[in-house]
């Protein structure tokens, strides 16, 4: 699988040598030269990942580019409703739009995401590949622009005493409240806590979504999340759950694994990660359709620079998501700061994937309206 290809490539080149190597064959963006705007505003998800955003490739473009401003909106979450109202206003306010790839196919179908031709808009590899070859299988969408792999999995403190010292194994832990009682904190949407319900629930992982595009089988996955429904948080943003599990007012949650990642690695808090049924899944930009030009050049030179080998293998050296060109993969060494191989905090780093999950983005971008409309109900019952 190419993502575990991506993700698990090291070799013992070094960042530096890796920069020189790099800016010597991206070469100019294809808009160079044309008039652009000044100011363009991005849309992340705020927390550890935004942050590595802004080291790994904006600050170096402000730098090449110091007339021009960049403003953050950390909606991300919420993209796929803000981007419809403001297409139904006819006022869109966003130049560059990061999302997972399940909304990135939504916004595509929807006509309200740009189709691009990646090999024309984004820089081959150092080697001269093709943008789309380096890129490969993780383009799933002619409007998606992959950065990176990531998975949501779950942290839980390390210090929990009515536990007498059982520790998690298993996913299913959040659903057992008697080994390991105490609040939980989840994310207030449908997807993954309705494939984590079903397999506890016993269902194999290869029929899951077969399970869930029953209403059976919908049902099934709602009353396993009742049996822990009044023992959880629910959370909106990434950040949450890692200030959830700081202050300890969860003992366990999931999020992204780069955010656990900075809780545990950078923070030093007592938390540990539990990586079982992690789900792997992709994020990356859109271009919201129908851009005025100079604002769609400026997205254009800022995507060829911030998207090319080097700036994505940069990118993880900040947070341990694996970049989405496999020309970055063997450009990924240390973290930038605390100077520790980045390799053993990815998603698929074999003591850690040994039980996986992979994320079926196209089934979502097919259910999650009505699944998001039928979740929200069942929280408010």
């Amino acid at each position: 699988m190419k993502l575990t290809k991506i993700l698990m490539a090291t070799s013992a080149l070094t960042l530096s040598a890796g920069t020189a190597f790099a800016e010597a064959h991206s070469g100019e963006s294809p808009v160079a030269g044309e008039p652009m705007a000044d100011s363009m505003t991005l849309v992340s998800w705020g927390g550890a990942y935004q942050n590595s955003q802004q080291q790994a490739y904006v600050e170096p473009y402000l730098e090449m580019n110091p007339d021009v401003s960049v403003t953050w909106d950390e909606r991300s979450a919420e993209a796929v409703a803000n981007l419809r109202a403001m297409f139904e206003a006819g006022n869109v306010t966003w130049d560059l739009v990061d999302v997972v790839a399940a909304d990135a196919i939504r916004l595509c179908d929807e006509g309200l995401a740009m189709e691009v031709d990646h090999d024309e808009i984004l820089a081959p590899a150092p080697d001269g590949t093709d943008a789309s070859d380096d890129f490969g299988d993780l383009i799933v969408s002619d409007c998606f622009i992959p950065q990176i792999a990531y998975s949501t999995t779950f942290g839980y403190r390390t210090d929990v005493e009515e536990w007498g010292g059982e520790t998690p194994s298993d996913i299913c832990a959040i659903f057992d409240l008697e080994t390991f009682p105490g609040q939980r904190a989840l994310e207030r949407r449908p997807i993954n806590n309705m494939e984590w319900a079903l397999l506890c629930d016993g269902v194999p992982k290869d029929e899951i979504y077969d399970v869930l595009e029953t209403e059976e089988g919908q049902q099934r996955a709602f009353d396993k999340l009742d049996t822990i429904k009044d023992q959880v948080t629910w959370w909106n943003a990434g950040a949450d759950t890692p200030q959830l599990l700081a202050d300890g007012e969860v003992v366990m949650g999931s999020t992204y694994n780069g955010r656990l990642f900075s809780l545990i690695v950078e923070q030093d808090q007592p938390v540990e990660m539990l990586w079982d049924a992690q789900v792997y899944d992709l994020d990356g930009w859109i271009i919201p359709a129908d851009l005025p030009e100079e604002r769609l050049n400026r997205v254009l030179d800022f995507l060829w620079f911030a998207t090319d080998t080097q700036r994505l293998a940069d990118q993880a050296a900040y947070i341990s998501y694996g970049p989405a060109r496999e020309s970055s993969a063997p450009l990924v060494g240390e973290h930038a700061e605390l100077g520790i191989d980045m390799a053993p905090h990815m998603p698929t780093n074999p003591d850690n994937a040994s039980n996986t999950f992979v994320y079926n983005y196209e089934w979502w971008a097919d259910y999650r309206d009505d699944l998001d409309a039928q979740f929200q109900a069942w929280l408010a019952q």
